[in-house]
This record gives C-alpha cells, structure tokens and sequence, in this order.
C-alpha cells in the first residue's frame, strides 16, 4: 500500500505523514496551491517540517488560479476569514488532483486530514461527500484508489495530543498567512480551543 498525502504544513496532514513513517508506509506528500491566502507560509512551513521529520520531500501543485476565480474568506483578503471560510469545491479538488497525482506515481489510496464529523462544518467534510468523491475518482481514472481519512475518528484535541506525544512541532495552520496566527480564523479557534499550536 501506499498513499498521496494531501498536506498543507498544518498539524493535522504532517500527523499523518508521521503515522506513516512510523509503519514504513510509502507516501507521497501533495501542497496543492489552490491560490489560498496563506499560500506561501503554508509551502515555506511544509517543506520545513517535512525536512524536520525526515518525511518525503513534498510536491507543490500551482493551482492558483481556483482562488482567484472562487472567492472566499480563505482566498479574498476582502471577505472575512471565517464567516466566508465556506471554499466551494476545494476539498473536492484536493480529491480530485491527488487521485490524479496517486494515479500517476502508482499509489493506491489519497489520504486527507478530516476529522471526526461532530466537526465538521461544510458538506465537502462528510461522508456522504466522501463516498461519492472516491466513486468518481475510481471512474475517472479507470482504477481503484481509495480515499483516506485516518483522523476521522479524532478531534482537534485528539490530534494534538497525539501530535505532541510523536514530537510533531514548527507547523502552522492560520488561514491568513501571516507569521503571527490571527487568532480569528477557524484553524485558529481550533487550537485555542483546544490548547494546540
């Protein structure tokens, strides 16, 4: 077996890629640039703490452009941050572009760092979504390749512990940007919440 792990220098896909070192499980690091605010800290983040952990070197794909078309909190530095953080269609994209990429470097499943669904707050976070996202994959790429959620069963508080007990430190999980977390956001009030990062 093994995955494309959807990362984004946050806590929660650098979890994972830790979990799989740990069971020598082979995977393959995707940052997707879908033209997010916090675009360049999350790249600079990501290749830092990957490099930090000895996990695989990530692959960056440039899709700007989503951002400049689909508006959101997460993309426009006009709208508010986390009463507009709905992004329509980006977990589906991430799906989408990471089965592309398992497809392409032989790897049977995609893995992305969902939690439980008592957190959830937007339909593309679901398991009917989910479901449906895998089927269509399969048909598009003529092939099986899973979908993965190996925090699904985690919340935010969860995720931290467990985190801080693998040594799992540097990463970041601001939707702005900035160097600073906002503390507004919704990755932000997470944390708080949750006494994370």
């Amino acid at each position: 077996m093994s995955f494309v792990n959807l990362v984004s220098g946050g806590l929660d896909s650098t979890l994972i890629g830790v979990m799989a070192k740990e069971d020598h499980i082979d995977h393959f690091p995707l940052f997707i640039d879908y033209g997010q605010r916090a675009a360049v800290k999350e790249w600079a983040t990501c290749q830092a703490v990957h490099q930090q952990l000895g996990l695989p070197e990530p692959i960056r794909m440039d899709l700007s452009g989503f951002g400049q078309v689909i508006a959101s909190g997460l993309t426009n530095a006009d709208m508010d941050v986390k009463d507009n953080a709905f992004t329509p269609g980006r977990n589906l994209l991430f799906l989408s572009m990471g089965g592309a990429y398992a497809y392409q470097v032989g790897a049977s499943s995609v893995a992305i760092g969902l939690l439980a669904e008592q957190f959830s707050l937007f339909p593309d976070q679901r398991q009917p979504f989910l479901l449906q996202a895998e089927r269509a994959i399969v048909a598009a790429m003529g092939r099986p390749i899973k979908l993965l959620t190996p925090l699904i069963e985690f919340g935010k508080a969860d995720v931290v512990r467990l985190a801080t007990e693998k040594g799992v430190v540097g990463t970041y999980s601001c939707h702005i940007g900035d160097d600073q977390p906002c503390g507004r956001c919704i990755a932000c009030l997470e944390f708080q919440f949750n006494g994370g990062e």
